[in-house]
């Protein structure tokens, strides 16, 4: 890969994970659009693993406190706070669907289908209108520390929706957070936190397959694209908390069905 390369799909992968507009749809436009030859699975890993490190360094309390109140339970301590386990109960369980589903398409050859254009196309524009609908018309009326196991379901099983290209891990969370009452702001940050455990179960899937393969070797290419989408990320995820802190949705709604015609136009003509 040239530097160029490595540098433009690094700030890709770093900026659109957690903003609402799917970051593995544009990391398969990239190459498409480029004529670049794919990025190959490890350099996937290294930017994947960036913006790992992002959202727990930007979070770096909340995951402190959630860690400490793990620790604890298996150590059958008694003295946690309810508040921190509670979050990380419900970050775990919304994790469950994707992990289980995730897998099941992997193996069947599914994800590997649904990496074309006109699927982009059609899931940006459709799961965009969704967001802008939901964000525009629910009202406020849940607090993150009152979550339950319901509201934490129905958000791990949009986020199976993310499997397909287009959709958005970040974007269709966000959506069924707000549906279900969550502020801009916490849907956001339960939406980051969740991304943390599917994040990290993505890559070990991904090296597991890689070093069965022999194919694991870290290179000065995967740890310059993981740096670089690791500052992207923490550059983004700083500033989509502090315009939702005063705005909608309706930017990311605007760039994604303009993208999605675009898309389909580039397809069908």
């Amino acid at each position: 890969m040239t530097l160029l390369q490595i540098i433009v799909l690094a700030i890709v992968q770093g900026i659109t994970e957690f903003l609402p507009i799917s970051s593995s749809g544009h990391l398969i436009l990239v190459p498409e659009l480029t004529n670049w030859p794919d990025q190959g699975i490890m350099m996937d890993v290294g930017v994947h693993v960036g913006t790992l490190g992002a959202v727990i360094l930007y979070f770096r309390n909340d995951v402190g406190r959630m860690a400490l109140s793990f620790l604890k339970l298996i150590s059958f301590n008694k003295s946690y706070d309810k508040t921190d386990r509670h979050l990380m109960w419900m970050i775990i369980l919304s994790t469950i669907p994707i992990v289980i589903f995730g897998a099941a398409a992997s193996s069947l050859g599914l994800t590997d289908a649904w990496r074309t254009i006109e699927i982009i196309g059609w899931t940006s524009i459709i799961f965009g209108i969704l967001l802008y609908v939901v964000d525009t018309k629910c009202d406020v009326k849940l607090d993150l520390s009152k979550i339950c196991f319901g509201h934490a379901m129905i958000i791990g099983f949009a986020q199976v929706l993310a499997i397909i290209p287009g959709t958005s891990r970040s974007g269709i969370t966000m959506t069924a957070a707000r549906s279900l009452g969550l502020s801009r702001t916490d849907a956001a940050r339960f939406s980051m936190l969740m991304s943390i455990p599917t994040i990290l179960a993505a890559a070990i899937l991904q090296v597991k397959d890689l070093t069965e393969t022999g194919n694991a070797t870290i290179g000065s290419d995967l740890l310059l694209g993981a740096a670089l989408s690791f500052t992207a990320a923490l550059i983004a995820i700083a500033g989509l908390l502090k315009w939702l802190e005063r705005s909608s949705m309706t930017p990311f709604v605007i760039y994604r069905v303009l993208l999605g015609i675009g898309l389909l136009v580039y397809v069908y003509a």
